[in-house]
C-alpha cells in the first residue's frame, strides 16, 4: 500500500521519501515537566507557585529523578524519529541539600547530561523564574527590589553557562530559553518602568557571549496568565524589540496569545528580523495555555507556515503542556505525535503546484489542490515512519501505555 500511496503523491510533485527525511532529522524537544507535574527536585513541597497551576491527581507521577528519567527513556520508544530533552532548572540532582538557585552549577546537572547520551540525545535548558519565594509578588527580573532582580540575575547567567556545557557536551547546542513571570492582576500605574528594569536585567544576563555551537539564547513572551490577567512585563511587543535588537532567537507559545490568536501567521513575519525561532507547541483552552497538543488546526497551521517558509533550519521546536488529568507518559505521546503527524502534512502538501497556481494569479488550482491534499492518505506514510522507526502506531502505542501503567506506574500510587 504505501508504494502506491507514494505513487499518489508522486503525481501531485510530492516526493514522500524526503519528506520522510526530514522527519527523521527534526526533533521535538520534550518537557521533562509534564511528568511531574512542574515539581522539580529542590525539595520542599514543590508547590507550584507565581501563576502555574497544574491540575489533576492521576496517579503514577515521577517522585525521583530516576522516575522520571525512567518515563522519558519509555516514551522515547514511543516516538518515531530523533528528539531533545528540555529541562527546567528545578530539575537539578541537588543530593538532598539546599541549593538555591542563585547557586546552581553544571555538577548538578551532569547525571542529566549523562542520561542524555545515554539515549543519543540533545538538551535544551531553561532558568526556573517561578515558585519561589523571591517570585512571590509576582516580580523578578522586572522587581524594584535590587536584591531580587539580582538573585534572578544571577540564576539566568548559572543557567546559560549550564546549558552551554550540555550543548558542548552533547555536541549539539543546546537552546536556553527564558521566561519571567512577571506581571500584575490589576492596573498598573508605570508600564514603562517594569520594561526599562527587565530590559536592563536581560541585558546584564546576557552579557557573556557564549558559543552559539553550545548555546543558543531565547526570550519568551506571554499576553496574560493567572494573576497578571492584566499587565504583562514581557509582552509579544517587548520581546519581539528585544529579540530583534539583540539577535536573540525569540521563542512563540501557542498558548500565550489571545485565545482566537493563532501564531502561525507570525513565523514569516518574525523571521524576516530574528535569527532563530523557537516555538512552544502547545494549547490553549480559554485561560490555560498548556493542554495536550493535538493533531488540530492550529498545530497543523504551525507547521505548514514552518514548511512553508522553508524555516525548519533555523526553528526549533518544543512542547509546554502539563496534564495531570491524565496518564502522564500518554499525554507526552500523544502531544509529541501529533506535533510530528502536523509536521509530516505539511511536508506532503504539493508545494510546487500550489505556488505556481498562486504565482499564476489561478487561485481555483490553488483551492482545489488544498481540498485534494486534504483527501490524500498521509497516515499510511505516518504507519510507514512508525515502522521504519522500530516504534509503534498510535494505537499500538496505547497499548504500551497501559501495560507501563500496570506494571510501573500503579506502583507509584
Amino acid at each position: 500500500m504505501f508504494e502506491k500511496v507514494k505513487e499518489s503523491y508522486a503525481e501531485l510533485g510530492v516526493d514522500v521519501e524526503k519528506a520522510l527525511e526530514v522527519m527523521a532529522s527534526t526533533p521535538i524537544s520534550l518537557h521533562c515537566w509534564q511528568g511531574d507535574d512542574v515539581g522539580g527536585f529542590e525539595g520542599g513541597d514543590g508547590e507550584l507557585g507565581s501563576g502555574l497551576a497544574v491540575t489533576g491527581n492521576y496517579p503514577g507521577k515521577a517522585r525521583s529523578i530516576d522516575e522520571l528519567q525512567q518515563d522519558i527513556a519509555k516514551v522515547l520508544t514511543l516516538l518515531p524519529g530523533n528528539h531533545r530533552l528540555n529541562l527546567h532548572a528545578i530539575y537539578g540532582d541537588f543530593g538532598g541539600e539546599k541549593i538555591d538557585r542563585d547557586q546552581i552549577e553544571v555538577k548538578h546537572f551532569q547525571g542529566w547530561i549523562d542520561f542524555c547520551k545515554e539515549q543519543g540525545i540533545g538538551m535544551d535548558f531553561n532558568p526556573s523564574c517561578f515558585s519561589h519565594p523571591n517570585a512571590d509578588d509576582g516580580l523578578t527580573l522586572s522587581s524594584p527590589d535590587d536584591g531580587i532582580r539580582e538573585f534572578w540575575i544571577e540564576h539566568c547567567k548559572r543557567s546559560r553557562l549550564i546549558a552551554a556545557e550540555m550543548g558542548k557536551q552533547l555536541g549539539s547546542a543546546a537552546v536556553t530559553n527564558i521566561w519571567v513571570p512577571d506581571g500584575m492582576k490589576d492596573l498598573p500605574a508605570d508600564r514603562q518602568s517594569f520594561r526599562v528594569r527587565l530590559q536592563q536585567s536581560l541585558d546584564s544576563v546576557l552579557a557573556e557571549k557564549l558559543d552559539p555551537a553550545h548555546n543558543i539564547d531565547a526570550v519568551e513572551c506571554k499576553l496574560f496568565g493567572i494573576g497578571s490577567e492584566s499587565f504583562v512585563v514581557g509582552s509579544h511587543e517587548f520581546y519581539m524589540g528585544y529579540a530583534m535588537k539583540n539577535q536573540t532567537a525569540l521563542c512563540l507559545d501557542a498558548g500565550h496569545f489571545h485565545p482566537t490568536e493563532g501564531i502561525a501567521d507570525k513565523i514569516s513575519s518574525v523571521l524576516l528580523y530574528v535569527p532563530e525561532l523557537l516555538l512552544h507547541v502547545s494549547r490553549g483552552v480559554r485561560w490555560d495555555s498548556d493542554h495536550v497538543v493535538l493533531f488540530d488546526d492550529q498545530t497543523q497551521a504551525i507547521m505548514q507556515e514552518l514548511v512553508r517558509c522553508d524555516a525548519l533550519p533555523r526553528t526549533h521546536i518544543g512542547l509546554d503542556f502539563f496534564d495531570a488529568s491524565i496518564n502522564r507518559i500518554a499525554a507526552w505521546t500523544i502531544g509529541t505525535r501529533a506535533a510530528q503527524k502536523s509536521l509530516l502534512l505539511a511536508l506532503l502538501e504539493p508545494q510546487e503546484k500550489l505556488r505556481a497556481a498562486e504565482q499564476s494569479g489561478d487561485f481555483s488550482t490553488r483551492l482545489m489542490l488544498h481540498e485534494v491534499n486534504k483527501a490524500m492518505p498521509w497516515s499510511v506514510v505516518w504507519n510507514e515512519f512508525c515502522a521504519r522507526n522500530n516504534t509503534p502506531t498510535d494505537w499500538q502505542a496505547m497499548s504500551v501505555i497501559k501495560d507501563y501503567e500496570s506494571a510501573v506506574l500503579s506502583a507509584r500510587a
